[in-house]
């Protein structure tokens, strides 16, 4: 979509299973964007990667706004198959993406909209002089190839995405509520090394990292308050302070954590993470477990990858 063009046809991808939200949701939003577009062409994914094939096929230059419902799952796969599209055309206009949150954290949504409602961002969004395109990082985990939109953890975070998705049973912010009780009570740190750039940055017992991207996690928690999401860089918070664990993360919500000893905090281009030990990294990324067995995490950077289209100031 070009910059400051009107989308005219669009595609929504929405995911049923996301959160807590109905198919009522899903119709609101068919019913709200064929209001601004002429043309909604609506595909309810049906399986794991379906978005990602989805977005991948805009290549085709017949889509100005790619639109997903769902949560941050949802949005990763879009955006890594809306990447994937304009690499392939880089010359044509090609969509960009805009999300509406129906999942648990909806991060990724906060990060552009802030707490606007869903139809205002998505008015806005839709209409070609109160919205811009912005260009987007996306990061990659060299080991596997995985693109990532938020960002990517080692330690707690992913310790605690690793018990959620072992409370199936559970849905919603109740789920992540039980593995955080579960994993405050047992986690252990990890001997590691950081390196940003190829400098070390620490090494030693390790609680928490994360990598992004985006400043939140879980809607909530800003781990990396200097984040910007299309500066070309990376930012890192390393919590190395087992004892205040807790604590931390309390007061990552307003980003003052950084103020705390046993917090460091740094930025570059290439970031590694490493357990010591060789024993295999626990790690997570978008709230997604990765299941890889390595203990060495290479995460990169691919500046302005996305086209998403957010507020104009």
């Amino acid at each position: 979509m070009v910059q400051g063009r009107r989308a005219r046809r669009g595609l929504l991808v929405a995911n049923p299973l996301a959160g807590r939200r109905s198919a009522g949701l899903i119709d609101a939003v068919v019913r709200h964007s064929s209001r601004r577009l002429e043309d909604v062409r609506v595909v309810r994914t049906a399986y794991p990667g379906h978005a990602e094939q989805l977005a991948a096929a805009t290549a085709d230059g017949a889509t100005d706004v790619l639109i997903t419902v769902g949560g941050d799952g949802t949005t990763r796969e879009a955006a890594a198959g809306l990447a994937r599209a304009h690499r392939e055309q880089p010359h044509s206009p090609g969509a960009a993406l805009v999300n509406v949150p129906a999942g648990t954290g909806n991060s990724f949504y906060r990060e552009i909209w802030s707490d606007r409602p869903w139809p205002d961002a998505l008015d806005a969004a839709l209409s070609a002089g109160n919205s811009r395109v912005r260009h987007v990082d996306l990061l990659q985990i060299r080991e596997t190839g995985t693109p990532v939109v938020l960002g990517t953890g080692s330690g707690f975070v992913a310790e605690v995405t690793h018990a959620a998705a072992r409370h199936a049973g559970v849905t919603g912010r109740e789920r992540y509520r039980r593995a955080l009780d579960e994993v405050l009570r047992s986690t252990k740190p990890y001997p590691g090394r950081i390196q940003v750039d190829g400098a070390l940055l620490h090494e030693g017992d390790i609680h928490l990292t994360n990598v992004g991207g985006g400043r939140y996690r879980a809607g909530h928690y800003q781990l990396l308050p200097r984040s910007v999401p299309d500066d070309g860089l990376l930012d890192i918070c390393v919590m190395t302070d087992g004892k205040h664990l807790a604590d931390l993360l309390e007061l990552s919500r307003s980003g003052r954590h950084l103020e705390r000893p046993g917090v460091l905090y740094a930025q570059g281009t290439e970031i590694v993470v490493e357990r010591t030990d060789g024993e295999p990294l626990v790690l997570e990324y978008d709230g997604e477990p990765e299941t890889g067995d390595f203990s060495r995490c290479t995460i990169g950077i691919s500046a302005g990858a996305l086209p998403v289209l957010a507020p104009l100031s």
